[in-house]
């Protein structure tokens, strides 16, 4: 299998053309273009398409996407509770494993370049850790590929479901590099609690934390400044990440700003999806703030909605619908966070395009990235480590 490769005539970000070289699955050098290929190495014709890091997914929940499934409508009553019993209801049904639905949506996802994933896994005691033992398996499927990290998440509660602290703390001992939460006060009634069980397992086993918090208005708030207390106690720096966080679209101008202070000196990542129906985080301002803001999908194709493509170059452009985002650099930061700010938030290292960083790229039929982001062009090529992966919105495993 060819293991070099020169990309000649590629447009860099800032516009100008230049070739590419690749050996032993990294970026061998960054050459001006119409340099001279290496002797032996493939050639593949850039032809002045875009070339960007691979995108990051970093909120998902492939163990239980329906991906690949017959089509199935929302049945879930109004309320957060409805969707979580109505997901256990479906889950309980089917007999399709996680290992060909995820796989499905994986490489779905792997042909629109995504090549770095963080997915929360279900747990709770009448799973126990059947999710994790799944997604762990199919992470080695997938090794030579992607990266991809979990959180171990407590769905249906975690105080409030006697034994999930135990299940959970199976889940970090089989290789879960995160402890999740969800809504502290909102879901388990007992937010410090929460707060120390989650935080005590990160600090015992040396992982990061994860916290889906949907709590609204003030009590929203005051967890997220709790969070940042705990993070700074603990000695979690740039380890944690709090998602969804519709409270920060809904604090003034004085109270955002004080929040965002304590988000950026303890380097907590903040996950949006950039929601249509609810408050979002306003991103600009965390933004501004010093405060690191990613993106992920969510549920794809699941039971709490039909809908979803996994596609990052669409929760980007969603991100500038949500705030009437036109501006190429309101674009440019919309690109960062499905690129580089998702690459902190999940601590990756050597991510973006340098020589001797891994070979982990998407060539786009684009002039620059506003147009990637407004045509989200089906034809992408996806390299990941050096090897051709997918083309034209087909994966294709390893192949030369």
């Amino acid at each position: 299998m060819q293991d070099n490769l020169f990309i000649s005539g590629v447009r860099t970000t800032n516009g100008a053309l230049a070739d590419i070289s690749l050996a032993g699955g990294r970026i061998a050098a960054i050459l001006a273009a119409g340099s001279p290929a290496p002797a032996g190495a493939r050639i593949i014709a850039g032809a002045g398409r875009l070339a960007v890091p691979a995108l990051v997914e970093a909120h998902a929940h492939f163990d239980k996407t329906l991906w690949g499934q017959p089509w199935r409508p929302n049945s879930a009553g109004p309320t957060l509770r409805d969707y979580i019993d109505n997901e256990r209801r479906i889950l309980r049904g089917l007999d399709v494993p996680i290992a060909a639905r995820a796989g499905k949506l994986i490489e779905n996802c792997i042909a629109k370049g995504s090549l770095h994933f963080r997915c929360h896994i279900d747990v709770d005691p009448e799973f126990g850790v059947r999710h994790v033992e799944a997604m762990l398996a199919l992470r080695e499927t997938y090794r030579d590929i992607i990266t991809m990290d979990f959180v171990v998440f407590q769905q249906t509660g975690m105080l409030i479901r006697p034994g999930t602290v135990a299940i959970m703390e199976e889940a970090l001992k089989l290789g879960v590099e995160n402890v999740g939460g969800l809504d502290p006060a909102g879901i388990d009634n007992d937010p410090i609690r929460h707060l120390e069980a989650i935080f005590g397992l990160a600090e015992q086993y040396g992982r990061g934390v994860d916290i889906h918090l949907h709590d609204r208005g003030e009590l929203g708030l005051w967890t997220i400044e709790r969070i940042a207390d705990f993070t700074k106690a603990r000695g979690l720096k740039d380890k944690v990440v709090i998602s969804h966080a519709y409270c920060l679209g809904q604090a003034g101008e004085t109270r955002l700003q004080k929040v965002a202070l304590l988000l950026a000196e303890n380097g907590i990542s903040i996950m949006t999806t950039a929601p249509a129906d609810c408050p979002a985080p306003p991103v600009a301002a965390l933004r501004a703030a010093g405060v690191n803001v990613c993106m992920g999908s969510d549920g794809i194709r699941d039971a709490w909605s039909p809908l979803g493509t996994g596609d990052m170059l669409e929760r980007a452009l969603f991100l500038c619908q949500r705030f009437d985002w036109a501006k190429d650099e309101e674009l440019a930061a919309a690109f960062d966070c499905v690129t580089q700010a998702g690459a902190r938030a999940l601590g990756l290292k050597d991510y973006c395009l340098a020589v001797g960083n891994p070979a982990n790229l998407i060539l786009l039929p684009a002039e620059n990235i506003g147009m990637a982001i407004a045509e989200r062009n089906r034809d992408r090529l996806v390299i990941a480590r050096g090897k051709v992966v997918a083309e034209d919105g087909v994966f294709g495993r390893l192949s030369a």
